[in-house]
């Protein structure tokens, strides 16, 4: 066991600044700026399984900020001054502006209180972006 252990890899994080359109495997440590549940469906006196929520959380760490779309149980640990690392997330696009999130894939999780400020006057979820297709053409 303890040669299977050795053979992981070391996660590798990057920072919000370093994001891009159509990436994925990205593993951040940021901070909670805010939370806002969007959508809810299912009766909340219903069972787990029919519930559906998702909220658009702003984190962000000392580079910059990116909305990060939270879904059912990742809701529950984005509170506002948490600090949570984001493990194997990728960016979606939406409405042309880039979003972060983890899905089954991934992992989120709650972790002991960083020690930077969040850079909140660069959210990298309001630069929009347009998909050009570029047609290369043949040299005759």
């Amino acid at each position: 066991m303890a040669e299977a252990k050795s053979a992981m890899r070391k996660p590798v994080f990057t920072k919000v600044d370093q994001l891009r359109p159509g990436t994925n495997g990205h593993n951040l440590v940021v901070k909670v700026v805010s939370a806002n549940v969007v959508m809810q469906k299912g009766r909340p006196d219903g069972p787990q399984l029919r519930q559906m929520r998702i909220a658009e959380c702003l984190v962000g760490d000392e580079t910059g900020t990116i909305v990060f779309t939270a879904r059912n149980d990742q809701v529950d640990l984005m509170k506002p001054e948490a600090t949570i690392i984001l493990r194997n997330a990728k960016i979606d696009m939406f409405k042309g502006s880039m979003r972060l999130a983890v899905d089954k894939w991934g992992r989120v999780e709650v972790t002991e209180p960083a020690s930077f400020t969040v850079k909140e006057d660069n959210n990298l979820s309001l630069v929009e972006y347009e998909l050009v297709n570029v047609v290369e053409e043949e040299l005759l």
